[in-house]
């Protein structure tokens, strides 16, 4: 098991010019760095990912299939397609395009007019399915973000956080692995069109094989990405950028510190006693805390031999039955650059209840006393 570093350290030693960021180890939620991250700003066509979850669910369920043929009408066309200007799979209008080829439209090519028919047949209207974008969101935990087309265009409304973009990211890539290797294909052949991975960093030396990018006027350059690197896959977003250029960059520059800047650490090996938390009216007065598998914290790799600071935190007294494995406490490692990790503590045996006789002990001693707070990691007072 892994900690996960606390915001407090997420600004110390970089700095990006991109107006919100934020940076995540995706094995263990750790928060590498984050700016302005929980601001509600237009996210542009970074949002489609939340058009791909309402589709993916759909399709997950049987509702909707790959093979289902979505018809281009006149107003997607209009208003995603050719004549709009922006972003199209240029599905002729009137035409059908199968759910597959509209899913590659918007993962890979980012098309409006994919977005605007897929949104029309799940639907029947973009605005009806904005509703359900904004159920799903509540539905997987993006409280924040609220969603006002399929597109991501700009629209009054149509806003979401930085972190619930990388929070949207996760669940994606956790929930539907199927459908991953889409967002890393580099080119999309349909009709007589080519279209190639708007990600920039699709072609670096970065392990990014997703996610997604976005430009409007109101939003500016942004990207949603994920990379893999000597086993550690880190989730970024990046967004507020005054050019593609600089979106690139950026991005860039903020994954390869993110790789190179923090590292994992172990502590304790596995089934190790880690500590203890004390128990009400038990059969013991306290139960022995481990971890599942070797112990390891994030901290950053500079300065070396960091001095770490163990505290084990959790709401007691705890009370019985305690069953072994169940989450009790977590362990907080502080380290001399005032990196802060965390990590869930478990019991390492099953605790019963007492007879009514101790657990009267308990309770006149909690009373007289109150619970003494646990040192470091012996865990006993």
């Amino acid at each position: 098991m892994i900690a996960s570093v606390q915001p407090s350290y997420a600004q110390s030693g970089y700095a990006t010019k991109a107006k919100h960021a934020i940076l995540i180890d995706y094995k263990t939620g750790a928060i590498l760095y984050q700016k302005k991250a929980d601001a509600l700003a237009p996210p542009a066509s970074m949002s489609k990912l939340m058009t791909l979850a309402v589709l993916f669910k759909a399709i997950k369920d049987g509702s909707v299939s790959l093979s289902d043929e979505f018809v281009m009408s006149v107003n997607a066309w209009r208003k995603g397609g050719a004549p709009s200007g922006t972003s199209a799979m240029f599905v002729p209008v009137n035409k059908t395009a199968t759910v597959e080829e509209l899913m590659k439209g918007i993962i890979i090519q980012s098309g409006n007019d994919a977005c605007i028919a897929v949104a029309e047949a799940m639907s029947g209207t973009e605005a009806a399915f904005a509703v359900r974008m904004n159920a799903e969101a509540q539905r997987i935990g993006l409280k924040k973000s609220t969603f006002a087309n399929a597109t991501g265009l700009d629209e009054e409304g149509h806003l979401m956080t930085a972190r619930e973009l990388a929070q949207l990211a996760i669940f994606l890539i956790k929930t539907y692995p199927e459908y991953y290797p889409i967002f890393a294909e580099r080119l999309f052949k349909y009709r007589r069109h080519k279209f190639y991975n708007r990600n920039p960093l699709l072609r670096a030396d970065l392990g990014v094989d997703g996610l997604k990018t976005g430009h409007t006027s109101q939003a500016g350059y942004g990207l949603v990405m994920s990379g893999v690197k000597d086993g550690r896959r880190l989730i970024g977003v990046v967004a507020g950028m005054k050019t593609a250029k600089d979106r690139k960059a950026e991005a860039r520059k903020f994954l390869s510190w993110g790789y190179r800047a923090f590292a994992k650490f172990k502590l304790f090996d596995a089934d190790a006693n880690i500590g203890y938390a004390r128990v009400w009216g038990g059969s013991s007065m306290y139960v022995t805390l481990t971890s599942k598998g070797p112990l390891e914290v994030i901290l950053p790799r500079y300065p070396a031999n960091q001095k770490l600071r163990g505290e084990i935190v959790y709401q007691g007294p705890i009370k019985p039955p305690i069953a072994k494995g169940q989450r009790i406490a977590k362990l907080r490692v502080t380290s001399s650059t005032s990196a802060v990790s965390e990590v869930p503590l478990y019991a390492k045996e099953d605790v019963s209840k007492a007879t009514f006789i101790r657990q009267g002990f308990d309770s006149l001693l909690y009373l007289a006393l109150g619970l003494l707070p646990l040192d470091a990691l012996t865990g006993k007072p």
